[in-house]
């Protein structure tokens, strides 16, 4: 581990999404080479996946470390980092910071989360409240966020960073708006697009579509086969393109979210040969690509960048509950006929500044860094600790073993979960019945943000 300007830091992060932000996000900085401690839950990356994530970054394999739970908080001590990235998903980083609580040393604590966040979600602030910073990535993020902090009573530092994803498009934008044709096969349509300027890189020929698969959404058997069967009808139409269903997880693996309802599954056995499987990292698979399909995948984003046109479905509605709302205006909304016959395309300009392309000067979260770098070294930060859970000792097993799962090898943490299990599936229960009275809710299309718990039935144990 090496520092910018005296600064040491290390990522903490256990699941795909998480390790290829982070690893982005700090590679970004100039003059840093961060250190990625992978810390073993039931998320944590394969070695083929950490390749993937780590492709593109300024990461090797020479800046990661592996270690169980127990071994973390001894490797910290040892290494002393100034700022530490607690990069995973909540109940993760809420573990984490309590291990850094009992650190002589303490870093700065940064959270943050590794895509597109809209809506802001209650449980995604609740968990995070005792960083020293949350890494947002738009304006209409921040926005939220403060809203959602402001309902909930809970104050986080924010900063605003440029999405790692799109940055290489942020180079392109230019004030000047053109009329520009996306054309992918045999179909056309017309969008409004900024086009580069002079110097700006050329891909080459692409023919490809690409479907980002997400575990989440849509949630739905029936809806999933119904993106099968678009994409099986997009392969047919034309024979002489690649329909590449582009996934994060080969079978054994884990990534992010729980996927119930896998493509491998869905899609048939003898498919047209031009439908294929890809792992490659995503902005591989965007390199070959005339046009990409999700549902609210951050690829979205990242195939922007490239200027790659999108489509993002939809045909299951606009709601909150499909991650989809944040395209409200992008001009990127689109059926599935429109896939099969390709007709994607560019946002809206109007669009990109408020959504994950804002100039790259507005960027300010490694100066926020850095200066609570300087507060911490100088005692004037005092430490947002991560208080004692209520239940006691029984409780922090609970919250230990659910992160780390058969990684927690306690009978403490055993039993906490025998006790705990249907307790907490009690309680998710009476919390869903609960419905806020002035907004904020899932079904809620009005607000960037939700008061209501998650409703994806999302577990960390597998």
């Amino acid at each position: 581990m090496t520092d910018a300007a005296g600064i040491r830091v290390v990522a903490i992060a256990d699941a795909d999404s998480f390790v290829k932000w982070s690893a982005a996000l700090l590679g970004a900085v100039p003059g840093l080479r961060p250190h990625l401690l992978l810390v073993r839950t039931p998320l944590t990356v394969s070695a083929a996946q950490e390749r993937t994530a780590l492709a593109g970054t300024a990461l090797g394999p020479e800046d990661v470390t592996r270690v169980s739970f127990a071994e973390a908080a001894g490797w910290l001590a040892g290494q002393r980092p100034d700022v530490v990235v607690l990069a995973g998903r909540g109940p993760f980083v809420r573990l984490m910071g309590r291990m850094i609580d009992a650190l002589e040393h303490r870093p700065v604590t940064v959270s943050g989360l590794p895509g597109m966040a809209i809506p802001a979600q209650r449980g995604a602030l609740d968990y995070r409240r005792h960083t020293d910073l949350l890494v947002l990535h738009s304006h209409r993020e921040l926005r939220a966020f403060e809203e959602l902090g402001r309902r909930i009573g809970v104050q986080v530092p924010t900063a605003l960073a440029t999405l790692p994803f799109a940055r290489r498009r942020q180079r392109l934008l230019r004030p000047e708006r053109v009329r520009a044709e996306a054309v992918v096969g045999g179909g056309s349509g017309v969008a409004v697009a900024e086009r580069p300027g002079p110097g700006a890189p050329v891909r080459p020929p692409a023919t490809d579509i690409v479907f980002a698969a997400q575990a989440l959404v849509p949630a739905t058997r029936a809806e999933r086969a119904e993106i099968a069967a678009t994409l099986v009808r997009a392969a047919e139409a034309e024979p002489g393109r690649r329909v590449v269903v582009k996934l994060r997880s080969r079978p054994g693996e884990s990534e992010t979210h729980l996927e119930r309802e896998p493509y491998h599954d869905l899609l048939p056995h003898r498919r047209p040969p031009n439908l294929v499987y890809s792992y490659d990292p995503m902005a591989t698979a965007l390199e070959t690509a005339a046009g990409l399909v999700t549902v609210s995948s951050t690829a979205a984003i990242e195939a922007t960048a490239l200027g790659v046109p999108v489509i993002a479905l939809d045909s299951f509605g606009v709601s909150k509950s499909l991650l989809n709302t944040v395209f409200v205006g992008s001009g990127l909304l689109g059926g599935r006929s429109e896939v099969v016959s390709g007709r994607f395309r560019h946002p809206h300009p109007d669009w990109l500044r408020d959504n994950y392309f804002h100039p790259e000067a507005e960027s300010t979260w490694w100066e926020r860094v850095e200066r609570l770098v300087a507060l911490r070294r100088s005692g004037a930060l005092p430490p947002r600790r991560v208080p004692a859970a209520k239940g006691g000792s029984m409780h922090e097993a609970w919250h230990r073993a659910s992160v780390l799962g058969g990684e927690d090898r306690t009978v403490q943490g055993a039993m906490a979960l025998a006790v705990g299990a249907p307790m907490t599936r009690a309680l998710a229960a009476v919390r869903g019945r609960r419905t806020p009275s002035d907004g904020g809710t899932w079904a809620d299309s009005t607000t960037d943000y939700t008061l209501e718990p998650n409703p994806f039935h999302d577990s960390l144990r597998r």
